[in-house]
């Protein structure tokens, strides 16, 4: 994968043709990637992970109102379906299809990294109604590799990482926790391999409309 400092280089490199709002948000992004792979030189998996999603979101956020959970998800799905189409060498599928029976497979697996499991759960400890539309997400997941829908397949994978994300930054998990260990471990590995051929994509493409970073003001 692209290390930040070879990252850093094309965007130094290519910036002054690119829009402010791209600009921002690959300067914002490289930051927290550097920032995540010096956790990863330390040792620390939760904060690896944390940068890392921090970084993610830095290239993907711009300036459209998250009136709804159903807008914010449209925009979601519209940004990942024009990663895949600049992705001409299927750098991403290569890295689902590889890393499927390991990493991704068990978080499929997991259910404490599916949300529905814990609406259940919270509600009523006994319910399992959350196990039928948890294995129809592993089939989808499984159908979508075949396929090689690579929006699908990581439509999927990152609400398995959005749900790890909440229970990291908000307060639902301990630092170095025992009981999260494999998921966190899991998760990283993953996010260490897509996260900088993400912002690779976008610096590819720095010529094209992005749209304003979130948080930005105009000079």
């Amino acid at each position: 994968m692209p290390a930040h400092a070879t990252l850093k280089d094309y965007q130094r490199e290519h910036r002054e043709h690119w829009g402010k709002g791209l600009n921002l948000r690959v300067h914002r992004a490289l930051s927290w990637l550097n920032k995540a792979e010096e956790e990863r030189a330390a040792g620390d998996t939760d904060c690896e992970f944390i940068f890392l999603w921090i970084a993610f979101n830095a290239a993907y956020s711009s300036q459209y109102t998250q009136e709804t959970r159903v807008r914010e998800k449209l925009a979601f799905d519209s940004f990942l379906e024009r990663i895949i189409r600049y992705d001409t060498h299927q750098r991403l599928y290569g890295i689902i299809w590889e890393r499927y029976t390991t990493d991704i497979r068990a978080l499929m697996d997991n259910q404490y990294v599916y949300q529905p499991f814990w609406e259940c759960v919270n509600a009523d400890p006994l319910d399992d109604s959350w196990r039928e539309s948890f294995t129809a997400a592993k089939r989808r997941s499984h159908q979508a590799l075949a396929e090689q829908d690579v929006v699908t397949s990581l439509s999927i994978l990152l609400s398995r990482l959005y749900t790890l994300r909440n229970q990291l930054i908000h307060g639902g998990a301990t630092w170095k926790g025992r009981l999260n260990r494999e998921q966190i471990e899991d998760a990283t590995a993953i996010l260490r391999c897509i996260v900088p051929i993400i912002i690779e994509l976008m610096m590819e493409h720095g010529t094209e409309p992005w749209g304003d970073a979130a948080y930005f003001l105009e000079d």
